[in-house]
């Protein structure tokens, strides 16, 4: 007898439903993954081909390739917050399917002006900006659909199976990035990206739940949504404690990142094949962290995994600022693959305790919030590196993003969070439905 199995008598047995379904069951739910899976990894292929084009193709500077990376998240902080409140009010996979075919335009330019010889690095500026506009819209009304289309009790599976899209994703597109560039070239690489896009917006399109219109007070005026917005989550000593800990995360990773291809390619001279197999490396971490958080927090507690895998990889970025050729370098490529699973790991555990404790008619505003906190941490990092590496070194840059990661533990340590031992999951939801009810 199964589990699924209960005896009736003798000679009969009925099977139960499974309480608690796979969320893979769910047919809309392996759309919006399989949208999330081709697009990411298209994603993934131009976050190395981007840059690349920059180094490679126009000879740009350390400045100039620090300002590229700033203004690919720069639209989080120009739009951020009232693009949350505006998501709140409208249907969500609209905005989605919108956002990709922008993207589609916008990163089919870069290889039709380099075939067309009329390539700028003032082009690749516009693109990456205006392409983060559209990233805002669809990452915000992504993370505010979820709960809806899941359900709460499986927030946790649903993002654990996310994250491990964007980890393989990573793992997949930055190798082949780096293939990619070496066989055809870093421009050309890039319109694998814009294919990405248009295919996932084909598959949201299938998506056939109906999506509830959002409940919405007309006289409500933005500027108001956007401070209650903002009055929660840093209200919130939860949220309050992962925005700090995810702000530190990503300014010092962002330093690491931005200035890396710089180290690789000017200092090192590594092949753009070795490049792409070190940033897979980040990827295959994030894969192992997403695998492994809900098993870690139940052995350990969740609140407690999450400063204690941050305190853990406080000396590893020493490692990143050392990276040379030789031993050295894979000892780089180790401590980046070990500081990118502590990021798989948060990513599973702070975006499930974010969903649980907000209300809906609040999620857009609450991501919107958080990418912004973020995605806008990102932005500053850029900016840092590239004023770093300009004025000081591309190694001072290291060092800086080194320091950084070495307190990222220290926002969840000081919160409710570091106590918490459950993790959202079945059975876990009422701490989100407070406010107003769902249409």
């Amino acid at each position: 007898m199964t589990s699924n199995e209960i005896a009736h008598g003798p000679d009969t047995a009925a099977r139960t439903p499974d309480p608690h379904p796979s969320v893979l069951r769910n047919p809309d739910f392996r759309l919006l993954i399989g949208a999330a899976a081709v697009s990411k990894l298209g994603t993934a292929v131009s976050s190395l081909a981007i840059p690349l084009t920059a180094v490679l193709a126009l000879h740009s500077s350390a400045g100039q390739v620090g300002l590229l990376a700033t203004l690919s998240t720069l639209a989080f902080l120009l739009i951020g917050l009232p693009a949350g409140a505006w998501v709140d009010r409208i249907r969500k996979r609209p905005v989605m399917i919108a956002a990709d075919l922008a993207r589609v335009a916008l990163l089919g330019s870069v290889p039709a002006a380099w075939l067309l010889d009329c390539l700028t690095i003032q082009q690749l500026y516009l693109v990456v900006l205006l392409a983060g506009v559209a990233t805002v819209f669809s990452d915000v009304a992504t993370l505010s659909q979820l709960p809806d289309l899941v359900g709460r009790d499986q927030l946790t599976p649903a993002n654990a199976h996310l994250v491990t899209v964007d980890a393989l994703t990573q793992i997949g597109g930055r190798s082949a990035g780096g293939f990619l560039v070496a066989l055809l070239s870093a421009p050309t690489a890039v319109v694998v990206d814009a294919a990405s896009y248009l295919w996932s917006a084909i598959l949201l399109l299938r998506i056939r739940r109906a999506e509830p219109q959002p409940q919405h007070r007309r006289d409500a005026r933005l500027s108001g949504e956007i401070r209650e917005g903002l009055r929660f989550v840093f209200g919130h000593p939860t949220l309050r404690a992962i925005a700090l800990a995810g702000a530190c995360t990503n300014l010092s990773i962002q330093l690491c990142q931005t200035m890396l291809p710089v180290l690789f390619t000017r200092e090192l001279g590594l092949s753009d094949g070795v490049i792409g197999l070190y940033f897979a490396a980040g990827g295959l971490g994030v894969f192992i962290g997403s695998q492994s958080a809900r098993r870690l927090a139940r052995r350990l507690g969740a609140g407690r995994v999450l400063w204690l895998m941050g305190l853990a990889v406080a000396p590893f970025g020493v490692l990143l600022a050392l990276a040379d050729r030789g031993p050295a370098l894979w000892l780089a490529a180790g401590a980046w693959l070990i500081t990118t699973c502590k990021v798989g790991i948060d990513n599973v555990i702070n975006v499930s305790f974010r969903q649980s404790v907000t209300p809906d008619h609040l999620l857009g505003r609450m991501n919107a919030t958080m990418r912004v906190v973020l995605t806008g941490s990102l932005a500053v990092g850029a900016a840092l590196a590239g004023l770093l590496g300009e004025l000081a070194s591309v190694r001072t840059a290291l060092w800086v993003g080194a320091a950084g990661l070495a307190t990222v533990w220290v926002p969840i340590f000081f919160s409710p969070l570091r106590t918490r031992r459950e993790l959202p999951g079945p059975g876990d939801t009422t701490s989100g439905r407070s406010g107003a009810p769902r249409a």
